[in-house]
């Protein structure tokens, strides 16, 4: 290591990090060269809670496993655990799962977009975009009796329903929503600094990303038409469904993609409302699990994967979950090197405050290492 090379602690605990990941970046002047990661800061071992929950209070265990997208969570274990008992939810409950699973995607989504316009200083358009995903969230709770945890999936469909007045509000809200979200998107894409300071940076190739196991926006970014929903689970093979995709690979192309998956999300939950179909929300289901079991969806982030061996007790035998945050620190590692640091904030959403202390950090280091030598 040269004179010229700090070490910078980042993370792993901070406001606006969407999760607790500490990097150690190494920095040569203002460039990054490499980037060290450490990991597991929230591991709490859920995965062997198995052994002292059964099946259906599993349920509400996996849900804590991420807070802003904990309805997709319990949507993957149920399906998990249906396809393994040889069970199909109702298609009312299929529609609905779909419904929730998209509220959730919008509501993650406008977190990152609004940390993202905090990145560049733009206060008032980071309280837009949180204004609107209170509103989502909102439509969670009047919905579910949540805001956050929604705890409406069960292994065999849904415990919850929407009455027609309901699905009328939602419709209303989708619109209003809608029409702010559009404005935000167009006021941010067509910035200049915002194209100034994103476009060109970052850049993960198409091979890289598939190479380095990216998931979600990341590998879209990347030209990669690869989404779980296309494998039409739920009830997304009945649903006018196309993935977002960007081709440049670089900070713009994936913010992009969350830009226009928050609208697509919306435009998937009017459909599904004005679609729903008269069922019931759930089916009988008796007897225990036994047997081996994967399946994955679609989270904000991208792939969700569980695998699940059953003995046939209540009790499973082993849960494994693997979450599209983990798979995208391998991408994240191999874009950093090369970047400026105060370009470090949009790849993470992280904000200009942040980074101002990292820099004002690396400043001071070398004004002592002066004043020493």
């Amino acid at each position: 290591m040269s004179n010229r090379t700090t070490v910078i602690p980042f993370g792993p605990q901070h406001p606006v990090l969407p999760e607790p990941l500490h990097i150690k970046f190494v920095v040569e002047d203002e460039t990054v060269v490499g980037a060290i990661p450490q990991l597991g800061f929230v591991h709490r071992g859920l995965e062997s809670l198995v052994r002292t929950k059964d099946y259906n209070q599993m349920v509400f265990v996996v849900e804590r496993i991420c807070g802003i997208c904990s309805c997709i969570h319990a949507n993957c274990y149920c399906n998990a655990i249906e396809d393994m008992m040889g069970i199909t939810a109702p298609p009312r409950a299929q529609f609905l799962r779909v419904i929730w699973s998209e509220l959730h995607r919008i509501h993650s989504h406008m977190l990152w977009l609004g940390l993202f316009a905090d990145a560049f200083g733009f206060e008032s358009v980071f309280q837009q975009f949180w204004r609107i995903r209170e509103h989502v969230m909102d439509i969670c709770e009047a919905t579910a009796g949540n805001r956050v945890i929604l705890s409406v999936n069960v292994v065999g469909g849904v415990r919850r329903d929407l009455s027609p007045d309901q699905i009328r509000w939602m419709l209303g809200r989708l619109d209003e929503l809608q029409k702010g979200m559009r404005e935000l998107t167009s006021t941010m894409l067509e910035d200049y600094t915002v194209q100034e300071r994103t476009r060109g940076i970052g850049i993960l190739s198409k091979d890289d990303a598939r190479l380095l196991g990216a998931a979600g926006p990341t590998l879209r970014g990347s030209g990669w038409e690869i989404d779980e929903r296309m494998h039409g689970y739920a009830a997304y093979s009945d649903l006018n469904f196309i993935p977002v995709v960007e081709n440049d690979g670089d900070c713009y192309a994936r913010s992009k993609v969350r830009f226009y998956e928050v609208l697509h999300a919306m435009d998937l939950i009017r459909e599904a409302l004005n679609r729903l179909p008269e069922s019931e929300l759930t089916v009988k289901v008796t007897g225990n699990p036994e047997g081996e079991s994967v399946f994955r969806v679609e989270q904000p982030r991208g792939e969700l994967f569980y695998y699940i061996r059953a003995n046939g007790t209540k009790y499973l035998e082993r849960m494994r979950v693997r979450t599209p945050t983990f798979a995208n620190v391998p991408p994240l590692l191999h874009m950093l090197p090369g970047c400026k640091l105060p370009d470090v904030p949009l790849f993470r959403g992280l904000t200009e405050t942040e980074a101002a202390a990292a820099i004002e950090a690396l400043r001071m280091r070398r004004r002592i290492a002066c004043s020493v030598y």
